[in-house]
């Protein structure tokens, strides 16, 4: 209508809606149709409805108007109650209605009133109508119905780009990313020539997949067909993003640098490239640069932020980010950032902090709950993760693989083993069973003493990764069985399966343990010439402590000497060598040298020092170092201060030995009165045995009982050597055979 087209304000349509009333032109389906889309478009969207809940009998144009501007202002409930109302009312139905109705069931997710529709368009005989078809596809790709959709994609006569482009985009979404890339092929080979947002969702897909050569195919495209996006930075910023997922940092940095304004989302774009590649550092710097050219980051540039902080446990920049992000009201409702919030503060160690947001949290949804417990796990509060555990089932939220291997990990650590078989079932009946939950299984098994069980989880897995066969190396080592241990290594090596470090530091430690002299060193020379010899520290630490402890020093210090870089580990492992073999000076000599290198020597290489002294009988070197502890901020504990008193009883200096158990800051253990019980027995010190004898009765360790009888025996009291004994069989103890093995050519 005429009149319509000069309404440009709500008073001036309110003026001709008066005029209509006074005229009585408002009983015209067409002048109410009009008002109706008038008043939702520039007027109170009240004054819509009002209009067409006081028409007489409403026909199927004003349901549809109604209907399209509720969608449009995201009413989708109120749009999907009025359609109901419409087929209450009516009969006949205008083929224009549908879509707005699907989109409706779309935005408020009431999918099965979507296929009800679906029903009626088909009983309708509007299954073929291009514009309901495309609908139709958009609702069922939003819901990730993925077969609906597909179905009426293959059922459609006419497919535009448009279409296209959809159906493209939903499998991607939905981690279908090489289904996504055939269709893609597909249509190019009907003829379509593809637009801007059909390259975003190939640029995805090639970022999710790694497709380097094909990303940059995906470029050169662009650049030769001169296919821009409306804004000319959402395509750049997606290929920025595809390059930064294929590994091709520079291609990206070059092309980010080659725009010349920066938007919010070209820099967040930048800042995920670099997380992206473990570059959290230059993430960082990315931001600073942002905020140096005054734009305004968004939530998304936040979270990105607070994840790079996060994986370089900055606590302090993380402190900060939280503060700006509270400042300028980044995140109001705190919806978006918290499990961003809650990551930062578990992988910095501050739990407080973590709970606190926790607790606060308005939805705690599954990775929040996923990040709290792993935090509480990386921190060894383990009783913390299992009561996490149980408030998560409590409140009904479904655990997924990382929450089990998370509590699976959990048990092993406790040696919790009933609670681990129960989660185990947990995981069987309800699906969750893949390859993360079963090394996690094997793992647990394993660090609970069932290792059968461990290797039957083992055997019985379809697909084993390097992980898998590491996992179960570790759990034989763990448990004492190194020849089957070994065995894995060699299956591995003949099979020609993938191994990492993991691998050869395990092999080497069981060498080390079997004191396999001739197994460690053709490892040592498969890693030299077969597997361009892994440049890692660790492996290299075990390498020095496998062949000390087969007793070749020289190649102990030579492979020590080769070392680019040196941890404190590696130099306590050459001082352990040196010790272990009585050369005391030699290992006195390491750990001056590790001084004058400025490497700081932490708690085990005091505890091989001074047991290298303990051997030697050098007391007043050992009792130097053990001073010299808090020099180096070293808090004795009490293994340092059983090696002591090992030095002092071992030297005969029984007094001062006792004096130093009396003034210890925390309970003494068994291998303190051991210590002392030992020396006891060299130095024929019975006087300082019955001192202790009470605290003596309280040791439940079978060695220094079996060193109790044995002191009996060598004073010929055997009457005491009846009652140590006696009480050995009365608590259960067994004394353990022992054992020893040659390495036979």
């Amino acid at each position: 209508m005429p009149l319509f087209r000069s309404c440009y304000t709500t008073r001036t349509l309110t003026q001709l809606h008066a005029h209509l009333l006074v005229t009585g032109q408002h009983r015209s389906h067409l002048a109410s149709t009009k008002l109706i889309e008038s008043y939702a478009q520039i007027g109170p969207l009240d004054s819509a409805k009002l209009v067409f809940q006081t028409f007489p009998r409403p026909d199927s144009f004003m349901y549809g108007v109604l209907i399209k501007r509720y969608v449009w202002h995201g009413l989708f409930t109120e749009a999907v109650n009025l359609y109901y109302n419409m087929l209450h009312e009516l009969t006949l139905i205008s083929s224009f209605i549908f879509p707005s109705v699907l989109r409706a069931c779309s935005g408020s997710r009431h999918l099965d009133v979507g296929q009800t529709v679906h029903g009626r368009i088909i009983k309708s005989g509007l299954e073929s109508d291009p514009v309901v078809q495309t609908s139709l596809l958009n609702m069922y790709g939003e819901a990730s119905y993925l077969s609906h959709a597909r179905k009426v994609f293959d059922e459609m006569h006419e497919r535009d780009i448009v279409s296209w482009s959809s159906i493209i985009s939903m499998h991607i979404r939905n981690s279908q990313a090489i289904q996504g890339l055939k269709l893609f092929r597909q249509m190019v080979t009907d003829g379509h020539e593809p637009d801007y947002v059909t390259l975003l969702s190939i640029a995805e897909a090639c970022g999710e997949l790694c497709l380097g050569l094909q990303s940059k195919s995906i470029h050169s495209y662009t650049i030769t067909r001169n296919i821009k996006s409306n804004d000319n930075n959402t395509l750049i910023n997606s290929l920025v993003a595809m390059y930064g997922k294929c590994g091709e940092l520079y291609t990206a940095e070059t092309l980010f640098n080659l725009v010349s304004t920066h938007c919010t989302s070209s820099w967040t774009a930048m800042i995920t490239c670099y997380n992206h590649n473990g570059y959290f550092q230059e993430a960082l710097e990315v931001f600073n640069k942002m905020q140096e050219s005054k734009t305004e980051p968004n939530a998304i540039t936040m979270m990105g932020i607070l994840s790079s902080c996060a994986r370089l446990s900055s606590l302090k920049q993380g402190k900060s980010i939280h503060g700006f992000v509270i400042r300028k009201h980044l995140d109001p409702d705190n919806n978006i950032l918290e499990s961003s919030l809650i990551d930062l503060y578990a992988n910095c160690g501050k739990l407080t902090s973590c709970h606190k947001i926790f607790d606060t949290a308005k939805n705690r949804h599954l990775v929040s709950w996923n990040m709290v417990i792993s935090g509480y796990t990386r921190e060894g509060m383990f009783d913390h993760t299992l009561d996490l555990f149980k408030q998560m089932m409590s409140c009904k939220i479904s655990p997924d693989e990382f929450t089990i291997a998370s509590v699976v990990s959990t048990c092993g650590n406790l040696n919790y083993f009933n609670h681990g078989t129960q989660i185990h079932g947990y995981a069987t009946k309800t699906g969750i069973l893949n390859e993360f939950v079963h090394n996690s299984l094997i793992d647990m098994y394993a660090k609970c003493g069932f290792v059968n069980i461990a290797y039957n989880i083992f055997n019985n897995m379809d697909h084993k990764s390097v992980v898998t066969w590491n996992s179960m190396m570790w759990g034989f080592s763990y448990n004492g069985n190194l020849i089957e241990a070994m065995n894995l290594f060699d299956h591995m090596f003949l099979e020609d399966l993938e191994m990492d470090e993991v691998t050869f530091l395990n092999a080497i430690q069981t060498c080390s343990d079997l004191r396999h002299l001739k197994k460690g060193k053709w490892i040592h020379h498969k890693l030299i010439t077969n597997v361009d010899r892994y440049i890692d520290t660790y492996i290299d630490t075990a390498l020095v402590d496998m062949y000390a402890k087969c007793g070749d020093l020289f190649m102990a210090q030579r492979v020590f000497d080769m070392m680019s870089n040196k941890s404190v580990v590696s130099w306590s492992a050459m001082i352990d060598a040196y010790g272990m073999h009585g050369y005391v000076d030699f290992a006195i000599s390491v750990f001056d040298e590790m001084i004058k290198s400025k490497m700081k020597p932490n708690g085990i290489t005091f505890m091989n020092i001074l047991s290298a002294c303990s051997h030697a009988g050098y007391v007043e070197k050992g009792k130097f170092y053990f001073e010299s502890m808090k020099d180096f901020g070293v808090e004795p504990n009490l293994e340092h201060y059983s090696c002591l008193i090992d030095l002092l009883s071992r030297a005969g200096h029984l007094d001062d030995a006792y004096g130093i158990i009396n003034s210890i800051p925390f309970p003494p253990n068994s291998g303190v009165w051991g210590s002392l019980l030992n020396g006891c027995r060299i130095h024929r010190r019975l006087d300082i045995m019955n001192r202790i004898q009470e605290n003596l009765e309280k040791i439940d360790d079978t060695g220094y009982y079996t060193l109790l009888s044995n002191i009996s025996a060598e004073g010929q009291d055997w009457k005491q050597f009846e009652n140590v004994r006696s009480k050995m069989k009365t608590t259960g103890l067994r004394k353990l055979q022992g054992c020893s093995m040659i390495q036979t050519r």
